[in-house]
């Protein structure tokens, strides 16, 4: 798996202590990588055989991105902080593709690079797609990430984190199921496996950069009715641009359904940088997301 790209680490989109961190921090592309953990040891729930070998999906547009689809075994893989600068703080990636497929490295290594770069450890899912027949777009996506979420804070001690600094990042689809994770945690869309679902699957607090899905889809002011936030909702920090095609009525709703609520949410919304930018640069003050996330991860107490 190749993990580093040159254009997350260009010219001043962050600061430069962060890029030689990430140049000396991030996952290395070595044999002795962490291995992915099978979420499910048994088969995942509700699989009928319906798909083909797990593949990469065919390129679309000119921006090289590794497109997976055809995930019937889903993963997640545990990327450690260098011990220089680690934190007990972990976030686990939800990468992006419309339920359709994962943008694996612009929404999933390259962002766990950044992560251990500010001394976060990275937990990356390899979550269900496409979508499956005769099912709602987010129902097995939404199993496997709160199995995820009971296996990383049952192997807490065994990795080295603080149980109750988990938090979840997502982008576009996987920043809708990062909502939907974090709002349908007070039981299990699936039977219990073994006792990692014992453990709480409520995330600690939520990063959405550019999430879809969360307006009904004939009124853009009311969120969607399956997302039911509370007075339990985690903490948030939302970013989307006024020109993205997925809506940035998106990340409004939910921002007003968190301040309703009470719940501390910080929102940086901008003109211009459409969708789908990842950590990648662009002449858009949209880039400069990953130190504004940082900025709120310091205040929160999160990193140093």
């Amino acid at each position: 798996m190749i993990l580093m790209k040159i254009h997350t680490v260009q010219s001043g989109l962050l600061p430069l202590g962060v890029l030689m961190a990430v140049l000396t921090c991030a996952p290395s592309t070595k044999a002795e990588d962490p291995q992915p953990l099978l979420l499910w040891p048994n088969g995942a729930p509700g699989e009928k055989g319906a798909f083909d070998a797990e593949k990469e999906a065919p390129p679309r547009g000119g921006t090289p991105v590794i497109r997976l689809t055809n995930v019937t075994a889903p993963s997640l893989t545990f990327y450690p902080a260098n011990p220089a600068n680690r934190t007990d703080t972990t976030v686990i990636v939800f990468p992006g593709g419309g339920y359709h497929i994962l943008a694996y490295d612009l929404e999933g290594t390259e962002i766990i690079e950044w992560l251990n770069s500010i001394g976060v450890n990275g937990v990356l899912l390899k979550y269900r797609v496409p979508r499956r027949p005769g099912r709602a777009k987010h129902d097995a996506p939404l199993q496997d990430a709160q199995r995820a979420i009971g296996l990383v804070r049952h192997r807490a001690k065994r990795w080295n984190l603080n149980p109750d600094r988990i938090g979840v990042l997502g982008f576009s689809a996987g920043g809708h199921l990062a909502a939907m994770a974090s709002n349908h945690f007070q039981s299990r869309t699936y039977p219990r496996v073994d006792a990692s679902d014992d453990m709480s699957c409520r995330p600690n607090f939520t990063v959405l950069i550019y999430p879809a899905y969360l307006t009904q889809a004939d009124n853009l002011l009311a969120l969607t009715e399956d997302l039911t936030v509370g007075p339990q909702t985690p903490p948030g920090f939302i970013i989307q641009t006024q020109d993205d095609g997925v809506k940035v009525e998106s990340s409004l709703v939910y921002y007003l359904a968190l301040k309703k609520n009470k719940i501390p949410v910080e929102m940086h919304l901008y003109p211009k940088g459409g969708h789908g930018y990842g950590l990648r640069p662009s002449p858009h003050n949209v880039s400069h997301w990953p130190r504004r996330c940082t900025q709120w991860l310091q205040a929160a107490g999160l990193i140093p």
